[in-house]
Order: C-alpha cells, then sequence, then structure tokens
C-alpha cells in the first residue's frame, strides 16, 4: 500500500478541515496530513464549554467547534499536527476497533519520542501520551463509514501559557508538556516530522511512502537563466484572420478585459479565431503578485458595476455556447470579488440563457462566506487552479497556499459543481511531484484537470527551469485519466481555458 504523506506548513483550521473532509468522503487513499495551525482552541463532541477560561479572541486566538472525539484543546506554533486519513480496517490488528486506532496513534508517538530519547507511555484511563504525569501529545479522533480522520498534536515547541487558559482535554490534575521542556531545547521540527513519518508508516504497514512538502523557499539557487531558447514544438504561428480582429475590435470597443491577452496566452489566435475567449471582469490590476503572472499588480482601479452587463452583451454578440470568465484577484475589497462573479453569472446567464458558465476564480482568501456567494450562482463549471506542486507554492503563489487551493476546491465539490483546476510544468518540479498534486486534486473532488508548459512573461519573473516534452505531458495526462478525471487537458501549449467547452460537455453528461 502507498502512504501518501504531506507537509502543509501553517493552515488554518477550517482549510485543513475542508481538505481532510474531502479526503475522507471521496477517497479510498490512505493520507497523513502534517500541518501547524495559528493558535486555535477546539472543542471536541463531548466538549464542556466550562473548560475555555478566557474569551480566545483576547488571547489572540480562535475558537472552532469541531466534530472530533474529546474535549477542549489547543492548537498553535510549534505544534505538529497530524491527520491520519485512511481506512479503519487496516488499522487496528484485528476488526474495526476504534480504541485500536487510537492506541496505534499513541504507538507511533511513542516510538518517535524515543528517537529523541524521551520516554513516553500511555495513561490508563486517558488517551494521548505522557511524560513526568504531564501530557506531551493529545489524541482526538473521528471515525465515519470506516474512515478516519483529525489524529494527533505533539507538542515540540509551542508556547504552554496558552494550554493556561483551558482545562487540558478536561484534565484539571495534570499539566502540559512539550519536547523542548523535556530536553532544555526544541529538536530540528524537520526531524520530528521524518520520525512520525516513519512511526505511522510502519504502523500502517505502507509499502511505499510518497511525500510532498510545502517550502519556506521564496527565491530559486542560482541565477536562473533558464534552459535556453524555445523548442519547436512551444511556437506557435500567428493567425490574424477574420475572426479573430473582429473578436479583439469587440474586446476594445466593450472596454473589456480577456486573460488571453492579459496574460499573453499562447493560444490566443486559435481560440479567437474560433470566437472563444476568458473574459476577465474586476479590472486588470491584481492585488497579489505571483512569480509566473503578467497581468498588471499596480494599484487596483474601483470594481466597475456596470462589467457584467458588458460581458453579457459580448457573450451575446459572440453567440458563446460556453463562456469563460476569471479575474484579477482583488483582495483589496472584503469579499476577494465574490460579488463581482455572481453578478456576471447572473447577467450572462439572464441574457445568455442557453450559453454554459465557467468561472476560474481567485482563493477570496479561503473565506468561507465569499466562496459561497460564488458557489451559490451556481456556474456550471467552477475552476481554482492549483498552479504548482506542494514545494513551489510559496515561490509562485506567495499570498496563496496549496491546502488553501485544496479547500476552495473540496468546498466546491461539496456545493455539487463541477469542479476544474490546473498546473502549470516547467518551474523546477519533478514527476512525482507533479503525480503527487495530481493525485490530492482527484481526491479532493477535481473533475477536469489542465497541464500545460510555463512560459516566462518577462525577464523579471521565474525563469522556466525546463521545456517539458510533450512525451511527458501525454504519460502525465494518462496517469491523471487513470485516477479517473472525467476530462484531461495535457501539453505544451494548454492553458486553464484550453478546449474548455470540450471538457464542461464531458463533465456535464449525467452519469
Amino acid at each position: 500500500m502507498t502512504l501518501r504523506v504531506r507537509w502543509l506548513g501553517r493552515v488554518s483550521y477550517d482549510e485543513a478541515l475542508a481538505v481532510q473532509r474531502a479526503l475522507h468522503g471521496r477517497s479510498d487513499d490512505d493520507y497523513l496530513l502534517l500541518l501547524e495551525h495559528p493558535a486555535t482552541y477546539t472543542l471536541g463532541k463531548r466538549a464542556d464549554p466550562a473548560h475555555v477560561l478566557v474569551d480566545p479572541a483576547a488571547v489572540g486566538a480562535a475558537l472552532i467547534e469541531t466534530d472530533r472525539g474529546g474535549d477542549v484543546t489547543y492548537h498553535g506554533p510549534g505544534q505538529l499536527v497530524g491527520y491520519p486519513i485512511g481506512p479503519l480496517a487496516a488499522t487496528p490488528a484485528a476488526g474495526r476497533d476504534v480504541v485500536a486506532h487510537v492506541r496505534r496513534i499513541e504507538a507511533a508517538l511513542i516510538e518517535t519520542l524515543a528517537e529523541f530519547g524521551i520516554a513516553g507511555v500511555r495513561v490508563d484511563g486517558r488517551s494521548g501520551v505522557w511524560v513526568g504525569g504531564e501530557k506531551i501529545a493529545a489524541i482526538g479522533v473521528r471515525v465515519a463509514r470506516d474512515r478516519t480522520m483529525h489524529g494527533l498534536a505533539l507538542n515540540v515547541d509551542p508556547d504552554l501559557a496558552m494550554f493556561e487558559h483551558i482545562v487540558p482535554c478536561g484534565i484539571s490534575d495534570a499539566g502540559v508538556t512539550s519536547m523542548a521542556a523535556v530536553l532544555g531545547a526544541a529538536p530540528p521540527a524537520a526531524e520530528v516530522r521524518d520520525a512520525v513519518v516513519r512511526a505511522w508508516a510502519r504502523s500502517r504497514g505502507a509499502l511505499t511512502v510518497e511525500r510532498a512538502a510545502v517550502s519556506d523557499a521564496r527565491l530559486l539557487p542560482g541565477p536562473g537563466v533558464g534552459p535556453g531558447r524555445r523548442p519547436e514544438w512551444m511556437k506557435v504561428r500567428a493567425d490574424l484572420g477574420t475572426e479573430y480582429r473582429r473578436l479583439k475590435q469587440l474586446v476594445h470597443e466593450q472596454e473589456l478585459h480577456t486573460v488571453c491577452e492579459e496574460a499573453g496566452c499562447p493560444n490566443i489566435y486559435e481560440c479567437w479565431s474560433q470566437r472563444t475567449a476568458t473574459f476577465m471582469i474586476l479590472g486588470d490590476r491584481c492585488t497579489r503578485a505571483c512569480g509566473f503572472c503578467l497581468v498588471d499588480t499596480r494599484q487596483p482601479f474601483p470594481i466597475d458595476p456596470d462589467e457584467p452587463a458588458r460581458v453579457a452583451d459580448a457573450v451575446a454578440s459572440l453567440g458563446l455556447a460556453h463562456a469563460v470568465v476569471t479575474s484579477v484577484a482583488r483582495d483589496d475589497v472584503p469579499d476577494g470579488g465574490a460579488a463581482g462573479f455572481a453578478a456576471t453569472i447572473d447577467a450572462i446567464r439572464a441574457r445568455n440563457p442557453e450559453t454554459t458558465i465557467e468561472v476560474l476564480i481567485p482563493d477570496c482568501k479561503g473565506h468561507a462566506d465569499a466562496l459561497d456567494v460564488v458557489f451559490r450562482a451556481r456556474p456550471d463549471v467552477l475552476n481554482h487552479n492549483l498552479e504548482t506542486v506542494a514545494r513551489l507554492q510559496r515561490l509562485a503563489r506567495p499570498s496563496a497556499g496549496y491546502a488553501r487551493s485544496l479547500g476552495v476546491l473540496a468546498r466546491a465539490k461539496d456545493a455539487g459543481l463541477v469542479v476544474k483546476s490546473g498546473i502549470i510544468l516547467g518551474l523546477g518540479e519533478d514527476t512525482a511531484e507533479v503525480r503527487a498534486a495530481i493525485a490530492d486534486l482527484r481526491n479532493v473532488g477535481v473533475d477536469l484537470l489542465t497541464l500545460g508548459q510555463y512560459l516566462r512573461p518577462s525577464a523579471a519573473h521565474l525563469p522556466v527551469a525546463r521545456w517539458v516534452t510533450p512525451s511527458e505531458f501525454t504519460e502525465l495526462g494518462e496517469y491523471a485519466r487513470g485516477l479517473g478525471f472525467a476530462h484531461v487537458e495535457s501539453g505544451p501549449l494548454v492553458r486553464s481555458s484550453y478546449h474548455a467547452r470540450d471538457g464542461a460537455e464531458v463533465a456535464m453528461v449525467p452519469a
């Protein structure tokens, strides 16, 4: 069996929970998510609210009710949180035994601590792992449909004072400690993670461990000059035919923006000659500065309330059967531009009731209320791009996040939408990392996938690390299809909206 291990960095509790629920409910794969949370108190299903002794906001923490077992606990920086998500039947020594699952987690933590010279023990009648009469690791799990979720919290070097504001796990006669407190200094966090992975893989009997990790690195090593001139397969012949010129004139007359122009898409001649375009709403200035994107990052203008109607008029003038709408990121407005998407969907649908609508949305900072505004407008396809593998997220998308994007996609699927995502290759990833990202997308419920080659927009952007060959794209496309995606576009010149109508038609056919 394969254990898919993901180090996600620091992730809000809500975002991690959305990913957990998706992997728990839609996948048969075995996962171990490792991460940190910002300061958060969580209440289990049997928690006594009186065990929260202060207003969490007064000490800089969130308070969240959750569906795991147990009472109240604390999560925060310096604590390693692990969420084993997998089949319960493979966990106990015999039978489907939730208590045996908890014991396996305890045993893995005791084994981990032993690698650092710490003698962790169990205490009868109390879950978790203990050192010298103090709790060093808490455990709270949930099991449904014979699959596990939630899991463990190992205190590596958290602020132990944060536990003084609660009755941890409902236990008032024992304290809380950490590896740093026991050892006199914090062990390297990466070494602790590695020890947990080894122990849990042995517990699960995993023959293969597939690892992917978010990195803190934001700069490429070396001068980053790239692999040289474009190969022949990356060269595109300009076709300035009648339909291309007509669409260009219409876009400019209506004062619209298209990602085709703003992002320098290599397929603009093909798509525009076939009267297809991706409209970019909310202006042409983005509040983020992703390392791969050409879109203007100066101070954005106010959102134009008449823009949805103009987009709807353009869709009608072109007679589009499938309209694609994307946007810049608008972190300067409270909802991240969600209302603009909803208004544009409504306007297109009112003017063009037979047109199917695909939206390519930013993450709206992961805010559930904002995302729900878009989801309730019921686009026929909801696209949000993962863009790159876990390790390169902070390099390429410093204001976004791997777990956040997976959470956005999972929530869209929960809303009953056809869900799409895309990855650009050639930023320095390897094939194993790409396969891991593709698997994660499928396992959170993504239906449609695009894979294409990164093209450097300017010398100020990230360099192309390599040119991915057509045969490699073919192999990755076949791998993705084997995982069950309804439609995959994989090729050097593929972009998010390439052959979008084809994918939508496949995905929307009733099963």
